[in-house]
C-alpha cells in the first residue's frame, strides 16, 4: 500500500516531462535570441568602425602630402638662398675690380706712351719699361685669377649691352653696326659685364643681322624662368612626392 501511494501518478509525470521540455525549448530559444543579437552588435561596431578607418586613412594621405609640399618648398628655399650667396660671393670684388681696372688702364697708357726706339737707347728706361710690363702682365694675370677678363670687341656686331658706343664713322667696307675701333676696353668679371667696352661703330656697309643676346641677358632670362618655375610642388594631378623626387 505505502509503494503504491509513494509512487506518483503517470499522469503527473507526464506533465512534468511536458514542463521540462517546453523550459528546455525555451532556453535554447533564449540563447539564439541572446546569439543573434550579439551578431547584429558586433555587425553595427564593424559598420561604424569602417567609416573611421576611411576618415584616418584619408587624414594620414592629407598629412603626407602637406609634408611633402612642405619639404619642397623648404628645398626651393635652400637652393634659391644658396645660389644667391654664390653670385653674392662672385660679385662681391666688383667694386675693388672697378678701382683695379682703372689702375691696369694707366699702365697701358703708360706703356703706350713710351717711344720703343728711345726705350733701346736709353738703358734707364729700358730697365723701367720692362718693370712696367712685368707689373701690367701679372696685373692680368690676378685678374684673370679671380674670373676678371678683359674684352676686345673688334670686329664684333655692336651690341648696346656689353658695349658703350662713343661715335660712328663710314666704313663701307664692313656691315653697318660693327665695332670697328675700340677707345677703352671692356671687363667682364665672371662672366658678367663690369664695365662695357667704349667703341666706334662703323656706317655705310651692308645692314648687318641684329646681336644675339650677350651671355648675362641669357643668364639672366634662364634665372628669372627657374624662378618662376620654381614652384616644383603643384598637384596636376600626380602622385604625391613626385616633383619632391625629381627635385632631390
Amino acid at each position: 500500500m505505502e509503494s503504491a501511494e509513494n509512487q506518483k501518478p503517470e499522469e503527473e509525470q507526464q506533465e512534468e516531462e511536458v514542463v521540462a521540455e517546453a523550459e528546455e525549448a525555451a532556453a535554447a530559444d533564449a540563447a539564439e535570441e541572446a546569439a543573434a543579437s550579439e551578431a547584429e552588435e558586433v555587425e553595427s561596431e564593424a559598420d561604424v568602425d569602417a567609416p573611421a578607418e576611411d576618415s584616418v586613412a584619408a587624414e594620414l594621405a592629407d598629412a603626407k602630402d602637406k609634408l611633402l609640399r612642405a619639404l619642397a618648398e623648404a628645398e626651393n628655399v635652400r637652393r634659391r638662398a644658396q645660389r644667391d650667396v654664390d653670385n653674392a660671393n662672385k660679385r662681391a670684388i666688383s667694386g675693388f675690380a672697378r678701382e683695379m681696372i682703372v689702375v691696369a688702364d694707366n699702365l697701358h697708357r703708360a706703356l703706350g706712351a713710351v717711344d720703343a726706339a728711345t726705350a733701346e737707347a736709353n738703358e734707364a728706361m729700358k730697365t723701367l719699361l720692362q718693370g712696367v710690363e712685368m707689373t701690367a702682365r701679372e696685373m692680368m694675370n690676378a685678374f684673370e685669377r679671380n674670373g676678371l677678363q678683359k674684352v676686345d670687341p673688334t670686329g664684333e656686331k655692336f651690341d648696346p649691352q656689353v658695349h658703350e658706343a662713343m661715335f660712328e664713322y663710314e666704313d663701307a667696307s664692313k656691315p653697318t653696326g660693327t665695332v670697328g675701333q675700340v677707345m677703352e676696353m671692356g671687363y667682364t668679371l665672371h662672366g658678367q659685364t663690369l664695365r662695357p667696352a667704349k667703341v666706334g661703330v662703323t656706317k655705310g656697309g651692308p645692314k648687318g643681322d641684329a646681336p644675339k643676346p650677350s651671355e648675362q641677358i641669357l643668364a639672366e632670362a634662364e634665372k628669372d624662368k627657374n624662378a618662376e618655375s620654381g614652384k616644383v610642388y603643384e598637384d596636376q594631378g600626380t602622385k604625391s612626392g613626385t616633383h619632391l623626387d625629381e627635385e632631390l
